[in-house]
């Protein structure tokens, strides 16, 4: 099989620009309002760098999702990673539109979860959606999230706090 994310790289900002630009309206809904820079090649080299960065402190875990040509059709991440007794993680993803309703969003969750059980031994991850993104509820629900919890005014998405519904998935070791 193709492999459906891989490591994010430096090199990517350029397409990553494009494909913000490509989506900017689509992605609008879902997004934090994002200053013009964010839109740039400049600008997500910065971002891109930051993550890196991040990363490397262990702090978070970043992924570029992939189209079955194997071009950067989105990104996903596992932010606020916290080891020692709670040993969690937040998973979030966009796609470009032209990439949705293929099952990649699916299958690039898959892969996180794969790697976040498996390779970085995380014991949870969690997720969270607006009520109205049933598209992004779909795939965590596919992936074995379930709801735990609902979050009033919880995150400012488009400008303004939206409340959320929360998910959940545990390692399979420790579920009961």
């Amino acid at each position: 099989m193709t492999a459906v994310i891989r490591d994010l790289r430096l090199d990517d900002a350029e397409r990553l620009a494009e494909l913000f630009v490509a989506n900017r309206e689509f992605l609008a809904p879902w997004e934090p309002v994002r200053p013009e820079e964010y839109f740039t090649a400049e600008g997500q080299h910065r971002v891109v760098a930051d993550s890196l960065a991040r990363q490397r402190e262990g702090q978070t875990f970043c992924q570029v999702i992939l189209d079955p040509d194997g071009r950067v059709a989105g990104r996903i991440n596992l932010n606020n990673i916290v080891r020692g007794p709670f040993q969690s993680a937040s998973v979030g993803y966009w796609l470009a539109e032209e990439a949705g309703g293929k099952g990649l969003a699916t299958a690039a969750v898959a892969a996180m979860v794969a790697l976040a059980f498996g390779e970085l031994a995380l014991h949870r991850l969690e997720a969270g959606t607006i009520p109205e993104n049933y598209r992004s509820q779909a795939v965590l629900r596919k992936n074995g999230f379930v709801q735990f919890g609902y979050a009033p005014a919880y995150l400012q998405i488009a400008g303004r706090y939206q409340d959320h519904l929360l998910f959940q998935r545990l390692a399979p070791e420790t579920r009961s």
